[in-house]
Formats: C-alpha cells, structure tokens, sequence
C-alpha cells in the first residue's frame, strides 16, 4: 500500500432515522483505483459525497493528502479543487462553450492565465478524444461526449484524486464504453480515483480494490479477481449472483 491519500475513519452519517454510512474505515493509497459497488441504498454514493463533503457526516474523520476536511469557506473549496467530482448528469454550463466549461475552474480558482488555461484544456479535450467540440456548446454534444467533457474538466484543475459516482448510469449503452475508455487510460496513467459504478467489466480491468458495501457498511474489499471468483460474504454472493446472470 501506497502512502494513503484519503483516509475515512470511523465515519457515520443518518438521513432522519435511516443509517446510511456505518462506521465506515477505508484507505486510498496514491494512485490507487478503488471500484465500489453494492445494491441500491447501500450507501456508495454518499460515500463518494462525503468524501468532497458535498454530504456532510456526523462523526469520524475524513482526510485527503494529510489534511481534514474543513467545514465550509474558502479552505472547503481549496480542498474540493483537489478533488475532482465526475457524476451521473454531466452538470456542465449550458451558456458557455465546451472550451468555457474547462477553462472556467482554473481561471477563476487556480488563477491560471486564460491563454494558458485555453492551451491546458485543448490538451485535455484532445486527451479525452472532443478537441473538435471544443467552440460548441454542451446541448450539440451527445450524451458520451458531454460525460467525456465533464471529466476534462475535473482534470484541468489537476486534482489529487477523481471521485466518480455512476458516471455512465444515465448515458445510452453505446455511449458507456466511450467514457469507460478514457477513465480506463486514466487509472493506467496513475490517477488515484473511486468509483461508484455497476458496470463489473470496468471493475475488473481498471481496479486495484473493490470495495463492496450494503446497508451503510463496508462487507468486503479485495482484488478484483479474488472478489468476482471468491466472494466471501452471503451478501456478496447474493449481489453477484444477480447481476452476473444477466
């Protein structure tokens, strides 16, 4: 293991009388790709949440690169600029170019210049293959090619770790392997990321770990191979069983 990048310890967090995160304890080293997976309302998207405090916990500790997540202000957005947040629903500015979308962060947070925002973001565009979209605006764009753009943006504010919650849940399936790829060459490329997703193929070509939850809580976590050939909670046989009929 790595030296971790993001530590949760002993986290909870209740909605009214549901617990949806138990004591949660999880370590993510530098570079490492951490895939969780579990049925619906088991927690894995308020995991995600917390962890760039978009959902704030109750108790524990959540650090990223050595430092506790601060509760609000101008040191909670510095942090959350470490920390990139790709979702279901693309999010990106309907006003502006696809160009905009991506030099937007760095301009206004990071101050980077806008010549050299623009040169950073073309690379990246190129990078997740939409250099050519760059002067449209997103509603031209399908459904791929906005996810795709969405991830350009995280990375031009050059992130610590990417946070990736069911990011091809509302895309066509034509369209999943497209953005699947480019997050695939990203963990090659060494990104440190999690990632919630259900789609087990990605798990098991990019992961390092799959951390499997249910009911609030972390049930298992082992390699990718070891987990799909050797579940070895009931749950997760349970789960596995259901979706790798299909």
């Amino acid at each position: 293991m790595t030296e971790p990048l993001v530590v949760l310890k002993d986290v909870q967090k209740h909605f009214g009388d549901l617990h949806v995160l138990k004591d949660i304890n999880l370590e993510i080293g530098k570079g490492e790709v951490v895939v969780v997976i579990g049925p619906s309302g088991s927690g894995k998207s308020t995991l995600c949440r917390a962890i760039n405090r978009l959902e704030t916990i109750e108790s524990g500790t959540i650090t990223i690169d050595g430092k506790t997540l601060p509760e609000e202000g101008k040191a909670l957005a510095q942090l959350r600029a470490d920390v990139g947040m790709v979702f279901q629903s693309f999010n990106l500015f309907a006003h502006k170019t696809i160009l905009d979308n991506v030099t937007l962060g760095p301009i206004k947070v990071r101050k980077v210049k806008k010549a050299d925002a623009e040169k950073r973001a073309m690379e990246l565009l190129e990078r997740v293959g939409v250099a050519h979209q760059a002067q449209k605006f997103p509603a031209q764009l399908s459904g791929g090619q906005q996810q795709r753009v969405a991830i350009a943006r995280s990375l031009a504010m050059d992130p610590k770790v990417m946070l990736f919650d069911e990011p091809t849940s509302a895309l066509d399936p034509e369209m999943i392997n497209e953005v699947l790829d480019v997050m695939v060459n990203l963990a090659k490329e060494g990104m440190t990321m999690i990632v919630v997703t259900h789609e087990m193929g990605f798990a098991r070509k990019a992961a390092n770990r799959v951390v499997f939850m249910a009911d609030g809580q972390i049930v298992e976590e082992n390699t990718p191979e070891e987990f799909f050939t050797n579940p070895q909670s009931d749950r997760a046989k349970d789960f596995l069983g259901k979706i790798l009929t299909h």
